[in-house]
């Protein structure tokens, strides 16, 4: 494939093999680290750096805008890693035509989201394109993180439990609702929510329980077990019944054709952790707004190496494969 195409950017197959096989290897395979955040080690701190895009239509949605998206979404690219997020940057590409008072919701979206996850936005830049070429807005940011602790990553072991902090899909099934005009699901909203104090609380009180995080946008939940378990000697397997989906989501799920697990979430982390700490893992987010919905929803395992797969309520098994096409452009 000699062009790029919407499922480049799915967070699924295309996308990985675009970032490695052109990407990576063109700018440096040791200087580019593929992870929510570069890990920096600075004279005198180690510090951890990130940056995205955003581009999601529409950008006013229930539960944020693009501007919440775009602060939250940076945030958490630093939390997963185990870093403490503290400063932002923030570059806005404007299409001619945008009106003012929009933009300025989006502003006040942004330094709303800024003010509860505690961090600053401190530089930016503006440029405007001419109509039709712009969408209305897009913003780029970069974050930078202190790490007080080492980065989360530790060796996933079979017998590890696969933590969610609540519910699966809320994002992308707003988005997807509302480009459809499915009325009926008005009671639905993005989960877009900072969850750096979050993490932070169970990284406090379980300093070594953590093996692996990361926040489940593009692909969901389905593609980042595919990521992890991706050439491992260990498997990943989900329990059916233990996912937590809200019924509107499985609704519009349904009658879009989508499976609930690779729709994208915006305020979302899987954790894997050390067993023996789940219970109080668990205890811990659901001290938090963004956390009261928190549920166990499978382990690690010895077997389908290299595979995530999920355990059905009729005691079947069924492959999660791995994300081909892009099931809704534009969603983050």
């Amino acid at each position: 494939m000699d062009i790029i195409v919407p499922a480049h950017g799915s967070g699924g197959k295309l996308m990985n093999d675009l970032i490695t096989n052109l990407i990576q290897s063109i700018l440096g395979s040791d200087s580019i680290q593929l992870d929510d955040a570069a890990s920096l080690n600075l004279p005198t701190q180690a510090i951890a750096f990130t940056t995205d895009s955003y581009t999601i239509t529409p950008i006013e949605f229930s539960g944020g805008t693009i501007g919440s998206l775009a602060i939250n979404g940076t945030v958490n690219d630093l939390a997963v890693m185990g870093a403490t997020p503290l400063y932002i940057s923030c570059a806005l590409i404007l299409e001619e035509g945008l009106e003012i008072e929009t933009l300025k919701r989006i502003l006040v979206s942004m330094k709303e989201a800024a003010l509860k996850a505690n961090v600053a936005i401190v530089t930016g830049d503006t440029k405007v394109v001419p109509k039709g070429k712009g969408d209305s807005i897009y913003i780029n940011t970069a974050g930078i993180g202190v790490f007080t602790t080492p980065p989360q990553r530790r060796q996933i072991n079979p017998g590890d439990s696969i933590i969610i902090n609540g519910t699966i899909g809320d994002h992308g099934t707003t988005i997807m609702a509302l480009r459809n005009n499915l009325t009926f699901s008005k009671g639905l909203s993005s989960d877009c929510a900072a969850l750096n104090h979050l993490i932070h609380d169970v990284i406090r009180n379980y300093p070594e329980a953590i093996k692996f995080m990361r926040d489940a946008t593009r692909g969901g939940v389905a593609s980042v077990l595919n990521e992890i378990t991706k050439n491992a000697s260990f498997g990943a397997t989900l329990i059916e019944e233990n996912l937590p989906i809200k019924d509107e989501v499985r609704g519009v799920a349904e009658i879009l054709g989508i499976d609930p697990l690779y729709i994208a979430n915006e305020g979302k982390v899987v954790m894997i952790v050390d067993s023996r700490y789940t219970d109080g893992i668990i205890h811990v987010l659901k001290q938090h707004p963004e956390g009261k919905d928190a549920a166990v929803i499978g382990q690690i395992t010895d077997q389908f190496h290299g595979k995530a797969y999920i355990e059905t309520k009729i005691g079947g098994k069924r492959i999660l494969p791995v994300l081909i096409e892009e099931q809704l452009p534009r969603i983050c």
